[in-house]
């Protein structure tokens, strides 16, 4: 995985600069292993010096929980006296970010050893390195990510009380289950407008949009892309750009797994194919339960679903999502045309055929979700695993070999998995479970509302 040239990188960045002129800051933006955006602000100057030498960052940038504490145990903050790597920018991300107040553009960054070496706990280094392996096989991933979010109250939001918001258009706060109700897209009509503009600007392939199954829930599906990282990078930058538009509308957009109690939860949906070097889709063919490929695949995806759940819910309010009945996997069956199991193959045949793997939440580090999938996918292929039968009718009814239904024990058995160790590195296997366990063990501490309502007078 070698730098990209200098003078590639440059050429870019000043071609970028001369199409905007206006542009005065550029955040510089990279993926912790939570799945959290952070970054630098540079300024018109500091531009091109950082995509020709890369840019200093702290290494223990990769050593933080999901509310930006240090994870000492990780051996990544003091032991190397928190020495700086550099973040090189992903070609191709440097894109305008039309929300800002004030003009901004946006770039995209992995980090890397000062001699060069891709930074192991880095998430995009991650999956570059599980794609190396389809490389080898002369495979081509093709990739999408579909995103389920909601939109909330502002100030309800921010104080712990979620509710939906009010209208755009017209002051009405929706309170019902109405899937696919083009009321509430008309509602918030200037939102979406906003929205799909943006993701103009920044060439996202977002594509159909849909009003879920809950109040204020939404979903924006991105269209397949022949570089599975690629897909990824926009998901990253399409949650931003949501959560921009939002704030601007004086709403919040939330991803997160679950935030009601009585509303379905938000998922991350990875759609994948795989096609020959002349762009031919392997799993195409008139019966996908026929296709000797893709069964391989969802074999394999079979074996390594439950080792993966810490990275699918990575978070405490992840598993508040995995309930039967929910739309939300909890064992890991497939089916076709089928929403109750966690690997679906969707309706339709021929060249579009493909898997859609329901596992992960919408709180997921995209990079991580996709890696994760994929070495399940290569190991089934490989070692040609065979799914036995799709389920057909009430996949709920049929959860053999149910997943990790808390944060812990999905842990313990993501550490101790063989499979993913070789995949995504034994060392990172450890660092990403070590910051999660201090996480867990910070969260798990702290009192809840809900343990005064249960505890306070009853006991």
């Amino acid at each position: 995985m070698p730098l990209p040239k200098a003078a590639d990188l440059t050429g870019e960045a000043t071609r970028f600069l001369e199409a905007n002129p206006d542009l005065e800051h550029f955040a510089m933006v990279f993926t912790d292993l939570p799945g959290v955006q952070r970054g630098k602000l540079l300024t018109r100057e500091e531009l091109l010096p950082a995509w020709k030498n890369g840019r200093y960052v702290p290494g223990s940038m990769l050593s933080v929980d999901v509310t930006g504490l240090d994870v000492v145990e990780t051996g990544m903050v003091w032991d190397d006296g928190d020495a700086d790597r550099l973040v090189w920018p992903a070609p191709g991300t440097l894109k305008r970010c039309p929300w800002t107040a004030l003009p901004q553009g946006a770039y995209l960054g992995s980090f890397y050893e000062l001699d060069g070496t891709p930074r192991l706990a880095d998430p995009r280094n991650t999956l570059k390195r599980v794609l190396e392996r389809f490389k080898a096989e002369k495979l081509n991933v093709v990739a999408a990510v579909e995103l389920e979010f909601y939109l909330m109250d502002q100030e309800a939001a921010l104080s712990g009380r979620p509710r939906p918001p009010l209208g755009l258009t017209t002051p009405h706060r929706p309170h019902q289950f109405q899937a696919l109700l083009m009321q509430d897209i008309e509602d918030f009509a200037p939102f979406f407008k906003d929205l799909y503009a943006a993701a103009k600007v920044q060439a996202l392939p977002v594509q159909a949009l849909i009003s879920e199954y809950s109040p204020g829930q939404m979903e924006i599906g991105l269209k397949h892309r022949t570089d599975a990282l690629l897909a990824c990078d926009e998901a990253i930058m399409f949650k931003r750009l949501v959560k921009g538009i939002a704030e601007k509308h004086g709403m919040i957009a939330s991803f997160m797994a679950k935030p009601y109690k009585d509303y379905t939860g938000c998922g991350m949906h990875i759609h994948i194919s795989l096609n020959d070097d002349d762009g031919n889709n392997l799993f195409a063919g008139p019966n996908p339960v026929e296709n000797e490929l893709l069964r391989y695949c969802i074999g394999g995806m079979q074996a390594t679903m439950a080792d993966g759940m810490a990275i699918f819910a990575p978070n405490g309010n992840s598993y508040r999502r995995i309930r039967k009945g929910s739309y939300a996997p909890i064992a890991p069956n497939w089916g076709v045309n089928n929403r109750t199991v966690s690997l679906r193959v969707p309706a339709g045949s021929g060249p579009s055929t493909h898997f859609e793997h329901r596992a992960a939440g919408a709180d997921a580090n995209p990079y991580l979700v996709m890696a994760a999938v994929l070495a399940g996918v290569h190991h089934g292929l490989t070692r040609e695993l065979d799914p036995g039968e799709p389920v057909t009718g009430n996949g709920y009814l049929h959860a053999q070999r149910p997943m990790p239904t808390n944060w812990l024990d999905a842990l313990r058995q993501f550490r101790a998995s063989a499979i993913l160790r070789d995949y995504l590195d034994p060392k990172f296997v450890d660092i990403f479970a070590t910051i999660k366990e201090a996480e867990a063990d910070r969260f798990f501490a702290e009192p809840q509302p809900i343990d005064f309502e249960y505890y306070l007078r009853n006991i």
